[in-house]
């Protein structure tokens, strides 16, 4: 289980809580909203940590080639 897996689900288990313990309609939205933003930032974090790996994955490949290239010469 990854760890973006595990936080979603901690973060549905604190909106269920929010729910059902916050008996305040605005107090019980705006937590909620902070929770989804907290989810939402954690999933573009996840792909842009692994959009940079495969651009430095993709940009090593030229440079080792051209490193070898040198090195022969």
């Amino acid at each position: 289980m990854s760890r973006l897996s595990i936080a979603l689900i901690c973060y549905a288990v604190l909106g269920a809580l929010a729910w059902t313990t916050l008996t305040d309609p605005r107090l019980r939205a705006g937590t909620l909203v902070i929770l989804a933003l907290f989810a939402v930032k954690s999933v573009l974090r996840r792909r842009d940590v692994l959009h940079v790996d495969e651009d430095e994955d993709k940009a090593s490949e030229p440079e080792k080639s051209a490193s070898v290239e040198v090195a022969d010469g």
